[in-house]
Parts: C-alpha cells; structure tokens; sequence
C-alpha cells in the first residue's frame, strides 16, 4: 500500500479550490479565482503564501531568478491555478519543473475554466 503524499493537506486544499468554482463558477480571469481562493482559505483555516517567491536550483546551486508560486500551502505544497478553457500537457509540465526546481515534493494544478474543477497531483 502507498501513502499518499500529503493527503489531508492536498484534502482541504482542494476542497477549498471546489467550494470557490461551486460559487463562482468558470469564465473569469485567474486572478478573480486568486482572491477568492485567498478568502475561502483563511475561512477554513489552511495556512498559505499568495505569489510567494520561490529559489530556483540548478545543480544543487541557487539561480538569482526566482519562481513566483501562486500559493504555496503548508508550507510544503506548489498550488498552481489556471482557468482556461482545458489543461495542455505544457500546464503539468509547468508544474512539475517548478517543483523540481523549487526542491518541492508536491505540486496541485488547478483549472477554473472548465464546467467542472479539474485538478491534478504532480509528485516531484
């Protein structure tokens, strides 16, 4: 059996993200999503960085250009938000050099754009 990497956590984050596209529905900009998401984390109590500056690493040596998360959550986990008509494979990819980058171990891709909310868990 595998443990899932930050279950709980990965839980209410995404419960969050569900309870903001049950409100608002797709067909605004990411940022109108950014802020109410900001709202509905602090109303259930998931600790988050909005836009937090990340290090990036190259060969286990800090670059001086840094990644801009749109949250990070816990302090252990990449939340990146999107909302556009569908997910492309460059979307997860993103993701997942982000984290690598980052040295993080989870990355959550988000897409309001859609009917329904569509998520993805990205191991690094």
């Amino acid at each position: 059996m595998t443990d899932i990497l930050f279950k709980e956590e990965s839980y209410n984050i995404i419960g969050a993200c569900m309870e903001v596209h049950k409100k608002l529905g797709c067909g605004f900009l990411e940022s109108v999503y950014s802020e109410a998401l900001e709202l509905e984390f602090k109303k259930v109590n998931v600790p988050y960085e909005r836009e937090k500056k990340l290090q990036v690493f190259y060969d286990n040596q800090s670059l001086n250009k840094y990644f801009k998360a749109d949250f990070v959550c816990y302090h252990s986990i990449i939340l990146e938000l999107k909302a556009t008509k569908y997910l492309i494979d460059a979307d997860s990819q993103q993701t997942l050099n982000n984290i690598k980058a980052t040295k993080f171990k989870l990355g959550l891709l988000v897409n309001f754009g859609e009917l329904s909310l569509v998520h993805k868990r990205i191991l690094n």
